[in-house]
């Protein structure tokens, strides 16, 4: 039996284009995408349209939601809020334990959040950079096996991207995925084996981010 998981880092994010964000913003650790952020998940979307992706995950940041829902407009399905995909919650980048957005805020803004689905893993803030690869690694093994055999897409961030490449391909996904803003990686499922087809691909952006950074 084969299955193929798809794992996107979200697209670009306002405080990267406008630093000066985070210094009024009401949740600076959750901004949103950037007006060519937006851009980048439509042109991820239109990426996959055609695969046989039969469930969308993303973590509750409202970055990860919004590239999310771009691909679920495409693909016309749901999207479930997962927060072992979370952001790695690293006390030298957040102060505290940042504040997002509520499920109940989030599906107002977007209907296609699936609110019968209750998130598999947790995350807890704060963690180490070895924390967030063993939880966002759980968390990739955890999907894929409770919905094995369908296609499912993991839409993350720079650290739990490569963590969840991890939890498939081991210390290989370290070497060779590159997870810039908007890429995709993907790992294939034949029988016991997991292969790394994609290592961070950004070949259906027309604007692609030069310095990767895992934040």
């Amino acid at each position: 039996m084969s299955q193929i998981v798809w794992i996107a880092r979200h697209a670009n994010r306002l405080d990267f284009v406008y630093p000066d964000w985070f210094l009024t913003a009401e949740r600076r650790y959750d901004p949103p995408l950037s007006d060519d952020g937006m851009i980048q998940a439509q042109q991820l979307a239109k990426r996959l349209k055609g695969e046989k992706i039969a469930h969308i995950f993303a973590s509750p940041f409202l970055r990860t939601v919004q590239t999310a829902n771009a691909i679920a407009e495409v693909l016309d399905l749901q999207i479930k809020l997962e927060v072992g995909l979370s952001e790695w919650l690293n006390p030298e980048w957040m102060t505290e334990e940042p504040e997002k957005l509520s499920t109940s805020a989030l599906v107002k803004l977007f209907p296609r959040i699936d609110t019968s689905y209750t998130s598999r893993i947790a995350a807890k803030y704060p963690e180490t950079h070895q924390q967030v690869r063993e939880r966002s690694a759980q968390t990739a093994r955890c999907l894929s096996t409770e919905f094995f055999p369908h296609d499912i897409l993991l839409v993350a961030h720079g650290a739990s991207v490569l963590g969840a490449a991890m939890g498939f391909v081991g210390d290989i996904a370290k070497s060779e995925v590159k997870a810039s803003l908007c890429s995709l990686v993907k790992v294939v499922r034949q029988d016991s084996e997991w292969l790394l087809a994609l290592k961070g691909d950004t070949s259906h952006l027309t604007k692609i981010e030069e310095l990767v950074r895992f934040v």
